[in-house]
């Protein structure tokens, strides 16, 4: 049963059957009750395909994880990111659609292929590592894109926090509370963001006069709390000199830094003091609790919403978004 085969059983056409499921106004009501009782009849439930067939749109709105975070939906930042953005899309008559099915028309993560075949009307690509050839062809393609803390080109719309500053304002933190023995706990995958943390903070360390210790560079293999304590574990057991602080490029890794120092019976932040960068909820709730740099997922998510909106109405050409972090203070880090 199809929207064809409908439109023969009522003898109307298949514009007419269109106009009724997108509930246009110049259909007579005789027409409109004699072809939904018949749809009804017939169990029909119009697909996304045929709402399109009048509007040209869908109503949909695809999410792409890229790269590496493409399996690991348990980040609680993008988890908020997308709630936000869930929230704010559904205001104006929007669904949202993940996609997950890596074998799709038996071709792993063609998301363009994806896209076109639901027909969404916009998407999202959520950053991670190693970005697959296929995302960045979504991105180049007529389907209006926002990027979260990704950019492809100049003409691809993106919302990203000001990364450089995150680890400026860290290590300028640790150095106003005479704090210079800094060390550093980033990720192997570099991705974008990681690369671009990395590199301000050790430039935040060059322009305060800080000598950069190699050895208290760490780098975790993946972005959880087991890599975070087992980054840190290694360091303490090294037998070299120890940092005072430590900044973590997440709060996740600073969650098992922690961990770490405890067990080496070390306080925090009397021996080493910690500053992590996310702000999710359970850095309220750590002990002590976490110095860390917020970044605002909520404003993340409408922004990423009004922007995609806008691009799908024609409202706006391709823009991008900075967005500002904030240094929220707690036991972790407090005055040194």
């Amino acid at each position: 049963m199809n929207i064809k085969t409908i439109a023969q059983l009522s003898g109307v056409s298949i514009a007419t059957v269109s106009k009724i499921i997108n509930n246009y106004s110049d259909v007579s009501q005789d027409t409109r009750k004699r072809v939904m009782k018949i749809m009804e009849e017939n169990g029909y439930r119009p697909s996304s395909s045929a709402r399109t067939l009048a509007t040209k749109k869908s109503n949909l709105i695809g999410v792409v994880f890229a790269g590496k975070l493409n399996s690991e939906l348990k980040h609680p930042f993008f988890i908020n990111v997308i709630d936000s953005f869930k929230k704010q899309i559904g205001l104006f008559g929007f669904d949202v659609l993940l996609f997950s099915n890596e074998q799709f028309f038996d071709t792993k993560e063609d998301y363009l292929a994806r896209c076109r075949h639901f027909h969404v009307d916009g998407c999202i690509i959520i950053a991670g590592d190693d970005i697959e050839p296929s995302v960045q062809q979504l991105a180049a393609s007529e389907i209006p894109c926002v990027g979260l803390d990704i950019k492809f080109t100049d003409n691809f719309s993106y919302i990203m926090s000001d990364n450089a500053k995150i680890s400026s304002k860290a290590v300028e933190h640790f150095y106003m509370n005479g704090c210079r023995e800094i060390g550093f706990i980033g990720i192997e995958r570099k991705s974008e963001v990681a690369t671009i943390r990395e590199n301000a903070f050790m430039e935040a360390l060059r322009s305060f006069g800080i000598a950069a210790r190699p050895e208290w560079i760490l780098h975790s293999k993946e972005y959880d709390e087991e890599s975070g304590y087992l980054a840190m574990k290694a360091l303490l057991a090294s037998g070299s000199a120890l940092p005072k602080a430590i900044f973590t490029i997440s709060d996740i890794l600073a969650f098992g830094a922690m961990r770490a120092i405890k067990e080496h019976n070390l306080a925090i932040p009397g021996d080493i003091a910690l500053i992590g960068c996310d702000d999710i909820d359970a850095s309220k709730y750590t002990d002590p609790s976490l110095t860390t740099l917020r970044q605002d997922k909520e404003k993340f998510g409408r922004l990423a919403a009004m922007m995609l909106f806008d691009l799908i109405n024609k409202q706006t050409n391709a823009q991008s978004i900075i967005v500002d972090t904030e240094l929220i203070i707690r036991q972790s880090c407090g005055s040194l």
